[in-house]
């Protein structure tokens, strides 16, 4: 295709498939029916689907499993992880199963403030817009409270806003700089609705204000946005154990074993290009997790990514040390999520998944979360310093391989028995398979 499509959006959900399927496809009739597939027959349900986002087409599944057996500060959880990646949900579970008998998981909440900025460009007397912040601060509060009432009921609401001078970066670039506490919420409207109300109070009072040059009256709002970097909303995530609990059958010697996880993480720590992955394994975790109940997965990767830079270079999320004997390994992450509202109310899944967990606030969601990317990634330091990664993960992969190939149940029987004791790659499986079929 070589020309743009007008109206595709007004067009009927049958009309923009069949545009789609003779348009791109050599056979048309076998893409319909394969997006047709993954509809679900309860066209109610289907209907909330569709209305998620726009031109929608199909669904697109993404496997939910469970990974159980979490004692997260003396009570036990199964987690629910929407995943495609095989070996995340068993070492989450493989995880949640080792430490549940070694202490479990305990979790600290740090803070749950959320930011959001007015950013604006001033021509003008620095120390003047000084001035003007300070006796137009209450108003920013106070003529916002028709959008602020019914969060403060629920002991959130706008908890500062300060001005900052960022000329240093930009010329004229200031900011309107806002912490606000939306308790169960996510809170992206609330605090984008916040902003751009602060937007129009500076503008409006900027007008009036009599110590300003007309120039110095004409702030220019450039946008009014939530950020979703939140290094004030932190929640930690850790676990402890004398050395000599660590034994186990892949760890025969528990001090070598510390020893070398400790060295393991120090690597990340030190090392951006190892940092990168072993941190991608934490969102593994995180991820899932998210997915599951309803969170902005986007939003929380980007904040967490440049959380792990704060420092000026990019480095491990989670830390581990020996000390006087004890085994001790943590993480600190943002993360600012929400259990009311958008597709927590909406998405039968998600709701499933949400009372799985018993219902949490949206603290105690950020603890669960936490530990399952915590959970993970002692899954994945433990292989790569006991038996390595591969192992395992092939082995869960040897599925994949099998359905690719539609393997029958006599040679998948077959293909088991010869790599339980054989090293499990791609093309090893592939001759297996056509020496199986010769």
């Amino acid at each position: 295709m070589n020309k743009a499509i007008a109206g595709f959006s007004k067009l009927s959900k049958e009309e923009k498939i069949n545009w789609i399927a003779t348009t791109y496809f050599s056979n048309p009739t076998n893409a319909i029916q394969l997006l047709k597939k993954y509809w679900n027959s309860d066209e109610k349900l289907q209907k909330l689907h569709d209305e998620f986002i726009e031109n929608t087409i199909s669904n697109f599944y993404i496997p939910l499993g469970v990974a159980p057996n979490f004692l997260i500060n003396d009570t036990y959880h199964t987690i629910p992880m929407a995943i495609e990646e095989s070996s995340v949900v068993a070492a989450a579970s493989k995880s949640a199963k080792f430490w549940a008998t070694r202490g479990g998981f305990k979790t600290t909440i740090i803070n749950t403030e959320k930011i959001g900025q007015v950013h604006f460009l001033f021509k003008g007397d620095v120390s003047k817009l000084e001035l003007f912040f300070v006796q137009t601060k209450t108003k920013f509060f106070s003529e916002t409270e028709n959008i602020t009432k019914n969060m403060q009921q629920r002991g959130g609401g706008i908890l500062d806003i300060t001005l900052e001078n960022k000329t240093q970066l930009l010329p004229n670039y200031f900011q309107l700089h806002a912490t606000f506490e939306t308790k169960d919420s996510m809170g992206a409207n609330f605090i984008n609705s916040c902003l751009e109300q602060f937007a129009n109070i500076l503008k409006t009072e900027a007008q009036a204000y009599e110590f300003f040059t007309e120039e110095e009256k004409n702030i220019e709002v450039i946008m009014s946005i939530l950020s979703n970097y939140v290094p004030n909303c932190i929640v930690r995530a850790e676990v402890s154990c004398p050395i000599e609990d660590l034994a186990e059958k892949h760890i025969p010697n528990p001090q070598v074993f510390a020893e070398r996880f400790v060295q393991a993480v120090q690597i990340a720590e030190v090392e951006p290009f190892r940092a990168v992955t072993h941190n991608k394994g934490i969102m593994n975790g995180i991820d899932a997790v998210i997915l599951a109940t309803g969170n902005d997965f986007r939003a929380v990767e980007a904040g967490i990514h440049a959380y792990a830079a704060k420092n000026g270079q990019y480095s491990s999320l989670s830390h581990a040390k020996i000390e006087n004997g004890i085994f001790n390994f943590w993480l600190e992450v943002p993360l600012a999520l929400g259990t009311v509202g958008g597709l927590t109310s909406l998405h039968p899944l998600v709701k499933l998944s949400l009372e799985m967990l018993e219902n949490p606030s949206a603290s105690q969601l950020m603890e669960i979360v936490a530990v399952a990317g915590l959970a993970q990634n002692f899954a994945a330091l433990r292989s790569l310093t006991t038996t390595g990664i591969q192992d395992g993960h092939m082995k869960m992969h040897l599925n994949n391989i099998l359905n690719q190939f539609e393997a029958t149940n006599e040679e998948r029987d077959a293909i088991q028995k010869h790599f339980k004791n054989n090293i499990v790659s791609h093309s090893g499986v592939v001759n297996f398979i056509e020496s199986l079929r010769k």
